[in-house]
């Protein structure tokens, strides 16, 4: 056992002494010490329920013969940061929780883990911190929160973000708003439509890091518990059978996990996490990978944001498995080993199908034909970007460049009613370098489609989406304002083109005649830990990791020969 360096032999003697001081006897020590490392916290629901979680993963692990050993990392809430400077942190909070989790885990030489995840930093860290640590493990997601009821109607956290919009508008007044305020969040669990949290522990389960079907559970349900039991005699199975991540991950898994966030139209930020996760695992996976999932895999799961139901409606008609299970059927996945040890077709056959559902539908009578994103590249993205498709189908928006340095200045221009009707609102300084920290810029585009301008407007950005952003959007632009990419010479009146039939986001502009007045802008944060993160940053088109081996991501010229699907759609 690797925890036999710190607990057997006569020099261990010391570290024995502590571990007895905790309440651990003799038979205790002798057995695997097994991690339970979750990222409980009573900021926010999200992380709400982690903690009893917790107890009920260490009571699976005394069962199946180990000894667990709990750890407690952080959580940065993005409903709460959002529109703030303290967003900066969440996607740092990713870095830093994978960092955590792995010097806890690796400088008491545990022999395997249970990670448990509630929001949308932590699910992708626990799996970047399993590929890095490599040793057997489970994941299981603390659950989606019921959705929140207001005049007899299902809501959301979205619902709140885009009342403050119309609320801005003068549609609503103080009181409709704060009474939406009040309805959205009844209790435990994450943001409930299919927003980064559960497309994030949906890719949990179609990567096989976790059982699938147990992140389906929503927070506050009562099987909730038993799962958390299961995944602690389970990580002692995976111990048994030396059963590891590595094992798992590769490139079909990968293309697995974006084919189902592609078939329910899942948060953009999956491509950012996904990429990072495959940074830790060493799988050669490139954003040009997340086309042929998107184009050749339709949506057919009716889910928030642009869609009817939550997570929990989706539980109830089967969960991820039900998705996974239309989309095996038309030869859209491929069978993988999983960590139950059981092969994924195996696990998603036997699980339960209701049979009066309107949640999933058949591939063959989907919602859209294709997934609700596209890889675009051009003279203002040449490492790539994402666009995210609005809900009416269009593929292409042109219009007027209003520039603004910083989230806070657009979504002043928003709420002033300073935005029209075929303008394109350019976001920049707001990368992973520049930003730092790459905010997720929901404030704007919930503000936006509160004024009644969704559609009719564009946004682009270097900064990101939430999963809840839905409208005719851009984000993602690499290289970054602040590293010199295009989208830094843009000005007041240049027309934009943003055209997802050709794949293109570009400019008639002539930035290159600008580029030589261009100054890098002066940093932001100076000290602490964004200012770490700022120079130790990659490019978003490669995951956005401060991972050692991350590298610039090749050009649009050469990205288009990488994927590892061939163009009809079908695995190579």
């Amino acid at each position: 056992m690797r925890s036999d360096l710190i607990k057997t032999g006569p020099d261990r003697a010391p570290a024995r002494a502590m571990l007895r001081a905790t309440g651990l006897q003799d038979a205790d020590i002798s057995k695997p010490l097994i991690a339970v490392v979750h990222t409980w916290s009573n900021v926010s629901p999200c992380n709400l329920n982690l903690r009893e979680l917790a107890e009920h993963t260490a009571a699976g692990i005394r069962a199946a013969g180990g000894t667990p050993i709990e750890f407690n990392t952080i959580a940065v809430t993005d409903g709460i940061a959002m529109g703030t400077p303290g967003m900066r942190a969440s996607l740092i909070s990713r870095e830093v929780i994978t960092d955590s989790i792995e010097l806890a885990v690796d400088g008491h030489c545990l022999d395997a883990m249970v990670v448990l995840c509630g929001c949308d930093k932590t699910i992708p860290a626990a799996a970047m911190a399993m590929a890095r640590l490599n040793i057997p493990a489970v994941a299981l997601y603390g659950g989606s929160i019921a959705h929140g009821t207001h005049n007899n109607h299902p809501i959301t956290i979205q619902q709140v973000f885009e009342a403050v919009g119309a609320h801005g508008a003068g549609k609503i007044d103080d009181a409709e708003l704060a009474a939406v305020e009040k309805d959205a969040c009844p209790g435990a669990g994450a943001c409930g439509g299919q927003f980064t949290a559960n497309t994030m522990a949906m890719v949990m389960q179609a990567l096989g890091l976790s059982p699938m079907g147990f992140n389906d559970i929503p927070a506050t349900h009562p099987a909730k518990a038993h799962a958390a039991f299961r995944c602690g005699e389970l990580v002692m199975d995976c111990l048994r059978a030396d059963r590891k991540p590595l094992d798992i991950l590769d490139v079909t898994a990968f293309r697995n996990a974006a084919r189902m966030v592609a078939a329910t139209a899942g948060s953009t930020n999956a491509v950012l996490h996904l990429l990072a996760i495959a940074r830790e695992a060493g799988v050669p996976w490139t954003i040009e990978d997340f086309e042929p999932a998107s184009v050749h895999t339709p949506v057919i799961a009716d889910l928030l944001p642009g869609g009817r139901y939550t997570a929990v409606e989706l539980f109830g008609a089967g969960g991820s498995a039900r998705v996974a299970q239309e989309l095996i059927a038309a030869g859209m996945l491929e069978d993988r080993p999983t960590v139950t040890g059981v092969q994924l077709f195996e696990e998603c056959a036997k699980a339960p199908r209701a049979e009066q559902q309107d949640v999933v539908h058949p591939v063959n009578k989907p919602l859209k034909p294709r997934g609700g994103y596209s890889i675009l590249y051009g003279n203002l993205a040449p490492e790539g970007c994402i666009l995210k498709l609005a809900g009416k189908g269009a593929n292409h928006f042109e219009g007027i460049a209003r520039v603004f340095e910083s989230e806070e200045e657009a979504f002043a221009a928003v709420q002033g009613g300073k935005i029209k009707p075929g303008d394109v609102i350019v976001i920049r300084n707001e990368g992973p370098a520049g930003g730092p920290g790459m905010r997720e810029m929901l404030g704007v585009t919930a503000a936006l489609v509160g004024r009644g301008l969704g559609n009719d407007v564009g946004l682009i950005t270097d900064g990101r989406f939430s999963g809840a952003t839905h409208g005719f959007m851009v984000g993602h632009i690499a290289p970054e304002a602040a590293r010199g990419g295009p989208i830094a010479l843009l000005r007041d009146g240049d027309r934009i083109f943003i055209d997802g039939d050709h794949r293109e986001l570009r400019t008639n502009a002539d930035l290159e005649s600008r580029r030589a007045s261009w100054k890098a802008p002066a940093a932001k944060v100076t000290h602490g830990a964004l200012a770490k993160y700022a120079q130790l940053v990659g490019s978003a088109s490669d995951g956005a990791t401060t991972h050692p081996r991350t590298a610039v991501a090749t050009p649009h010229s050469t990205q288009r020969h990488t994927s590892t699907e061939t163009q009809a759609g079908v695995p190579a």
